[in-house]
């Protein structure tokens, strides 16, 4: 009962806007000896439904160098995933948990299209629409000095306000047109010559390169996400339900749910060590699932383990052969003191015998 009472305690604490001192009174101290134990708990992701799922929304957030991807079906988180970086391996390791969804809603994030073209191959893809703007002001800026950056920076605004088929046909059109439009002029070449800068990104040996390479670099992105065909999922008629659509075009309710709440936490709770940050973590996740694990099965379960190791603990073993030199004094060293005999002058009753 005691243990159940600290753990609630801790994660009143943990999960909400206390302090330590308002949690456990005094200065805190006592709170942090009582529930240092807390820590130890093993909070173990959501078990596999088996669900196939409409949609599943994953990204992933990043804080003390660690990575969480997180999956979430847009109204619960469904698992998470630790790794150091987004990368092929970690994905699967995430998606092979779930079967495979209709549609994966997704900023693109490193390693992922590999993960699916292994795990869930016939899912489609839905680009996260603020993902999408964030690539494309990152190569033009907000205030694009050439014409040809104005116009794409503008059908990238007219892309956030499409709502259905007759809109992303009609956008489709302009940005064909906005390829057509200045092709010769993102073909336009630079060649390397005496006293002209060469580009941080020009190899030593390249004797040209494009000159508008953040236009072509927007205009590689736009056609991918139309060959992947992955701009307008969400507007397909196999997705929409009573005129309500079913899947998202963006990341928002991961971004805005938790990711923000992970980063909430972790500035409430400055200063904690990786090993505690990574916990606090997987306590939040635990808590925005469908069904939370039961704190209290899981401080049992954590007791059982405990007992299980300390019951195959194994004895220590009994040194074989002679006993190694130690530095007690022994009676055949002569070094004994010994009742009877000529007194000591300093302690009377007690004669010394030495073998020095």
């Amino acid at each position: 009962m005691t243990r159940k009472a600290q753990l609630n305690t801790f994660l009143g604490w943990l999960l909400g806007k206390t302090s330590q001192r308002q949690a456990g009174g005094g200065t805190g101290r006592s709170l942090r000896f009582s529930t240092a134990w807390c820590w130890n708990i093993e909070v173990p992701p959501p078990e596999p439904t088996g669900e196939v799922h409409r949609q599943i929304i994953v990204d992933g957030t990043y804080f003390n160098g660690w990575c969480a991807l997180i999956a979430h079906n847009g109204q619960h988180v469904i698992g998470w995933q630790w790794c150091d970086r987004e990368s092929k391996a970690a994905w699967v390791a995430l998606f092979k948990r779930f079967p495979a969804p209709d549609v994966v809603v997704t900023d693109g994030g490193t390693g992922l299209r590999a993960a699916l073209d292994q795990q869930w191959r016939r899912t489609r893809i839905q680009r996260c629409f603020f993902h999408i703007r964030a690539a494309v002001v990152r190569h033009t800026t907000l205030n694009p000095r050439l014409e040809a950056g104005q116009e794409i920076l503008a059908l990238t605004r007219e892309l956030m306000r499409v709502q259905d088929l007759d809109a992303a046909a009609a956008w489709m059109g302009d940005y064909a047109w906005w390829e057509a439009k200045w092709s010769s002029f993102l073909k336009q070449r630079t060649y390397a010559k005496k006293g002209l800068e060469r580009p941080v990104w020009a190899k030593p040996n390249q004797n040209w390169w494009y000159t508008h390479i953040q236009l072509r670099r927007v205009q590689g992105l736009y056609r991918q996400l139309i060959r992947d065909k992955s701009l307008f999922t969400f507007l397909d008629q196999d997705y929409v339900s009573q005129g309500i659509r079913t899947v998202e075009r963006a990341t928002s309710r991961l971004e805005g749910g938790p990711n923000s709440a992970i980063k909430h936490l972790l500035r409430h709770h400055r200063g904690m060590p990786e090993t505690h940050t990574r916990k606090a973590v997987d306590w939040l996740l635990n808590s925005l699932t469908e069904h939370p694990h039961d704190p209290r099965e899981l401080l049992q379960r954590h007791h059982r383990a405990a007992e299980q190791t300390a019951k195959h603990k194994p004895e220590p073993e009994e040194p074989l052969g002679p006993q190694s030199y130690g530095t007690a004094t022994t009676a055949e060293e002569g070094l004994w003191a010994r009742k009877g005999g000529p007194e000591d002058p300093d302690t009377p009753g007690l004669y010394t015998h030495s073998c020095l």
